[in-house]
């Protein structure tokens, strides 16, 4: 019993440790102006099922109007593209591609394969990669663009907006209690060394020095790839402590345990 208590209280003074230490990470970066958008390509893979779709998609293009917004639907997903289409239409006034992808090839991870092709299509100064689960803020991605002007990379915390299931509270209260701990408390001794694949803006002469994610298309996980490019080229990755809203529907456990796996 005492050899438990012992390690029972280490474990709490760990986790109270990083949780002071994120927290002044947090509170030291400088507080950056909101954009709206401006020089910034946002990349965004596509894929119907989830029933709030339309309205995180939604959510972000009246955030950032003055950004261009790359979706890449699947030639088969009519639903993503009717999706699509419909944000179209209600916003006349942002541009908005639609870019039918075919199949990925074989051996190729199938998101890297849109972004190769969304980095094809670009010219910003800025590329934003984001989830289509995400929801980025004007004052987020001020953050972020106000990071890029002294790294290569610059991502941003998950926080989960919980649904009605009991699967997706779960899923939302795992995010909630461990995101700010795991990304920032390691800061002031470690650079970052991978990324939150679900949201990220990366300045588009590190992307041409990489060759875009052409050399990276047979990875398995794309962010840890990237990341691994980026600093193969001597590139810096910032995280910074504003947060990206992320909504996903978990449909039940079994979902749950494909999500956190």
């Amino acid at each position: 019993m005492i050899v438990e208590a012992v390690l029972g209280a280490a474990y709490l003074a760990l986790v109270a440790t990083r949780a002071v230490l994120a927290a002044r990470v947090a509170h030291g970066q400088t507080p950056a102006p909101p954009h709206r958008g401006s020089g910034v390509d946002v990349a965004q893979a596509i894929l119907s099922g989830d029933p709030r779709l339309a309205d995180v998609l939604g959510d972000t293009v009246r955030a950032l109007p003055e950004a261009r917004f790359l979706w890449l639907v699947d030639e088969q997903d009519a639903e993503a593209a009717r999706v699509c289409g419909a944000l179209v239409a209600a916003h006349p006034g942002v541009r908005i591609d639609v870019m039918p992808m075919p199949p990925a090839p074989d051996r190729t991870n199938p998101k890297l394969w849109k972004l190769e092709a969304a980095y094809r299509a670009s010219a910003a100064p800025v590329f934003l990669v984001l989830d289509d689960d995400t929801r980025m803020s004007s004052a987020t991605l001020g953050a972020l663009v106000q990071a890029l002007e002294t790294d290569d990379l610059a991502t941003s915390l998950p926080v989960y907006r919980s649904a009605d299931t009991w699967p997706s509270q779960l899923l939302a209260q795992f995010v909630a209690n461990n995101a700010a701990v795991t990304y920032l408390s390691l800061q002031p001794w470690i650079a970052p060394v991978t990324i939150n694949g679900m949201a990220y803006a990366i300045r588009r002469s590190t992307l041409d020095a990489m060759s875009g994610f052409a050399p990276l298309l047979a990875h398995l996980t794309d962010d840890l790839a990237v990341a691994g490019a980026v600093r193969a080229g001597g590139g810096t990755i910032a995280q910074v402590a504003a947060t990206h809203e992320v909504e996903t529907t978990v449909r039940d456990l079994g979902h749950y345990r494909q999500l956190m796996h």
